[in-house]
């Protein structure tokens, strides 16, 4: 998962628009490259999810509480 939060700035960041508009990715973690498909976290899964991130980085929070949009939780499943 990623998070949109541009750091609790008015707007969504542009990565994430282009993600909705075109939603399989590839994403790199340490040498690896995977294939993937975004989608928003919406209802319980997303609440569920924030909290796990708010707990790994306070940050999160304050980035919120300085923005009046929410903030998006992306999932990114693997597509293969």
């Amino acid at each position: 998962m990623v998070i949109a939060s541009s750091g609790g700035s008015p707007a969504h960041p542009a990565w994430w628009w282009n993600l909705r508009a075109h939603p399989e990715a590839r994403i790199q973690i340490g040498r690896g490259v995977r294939r993937v498909r975004a989608r928003e976290a919406e209802g319980p899964e997303r609440e569920r999810l924030w909290a796990r991130v708010v707990r790994a980085y306070r940050g999160y929070a304050a980035y919120q509480a300085r923005t009046s949009r929410r903030i998006p939780v992306v999932v990114l499943e693997p597509v293969d």
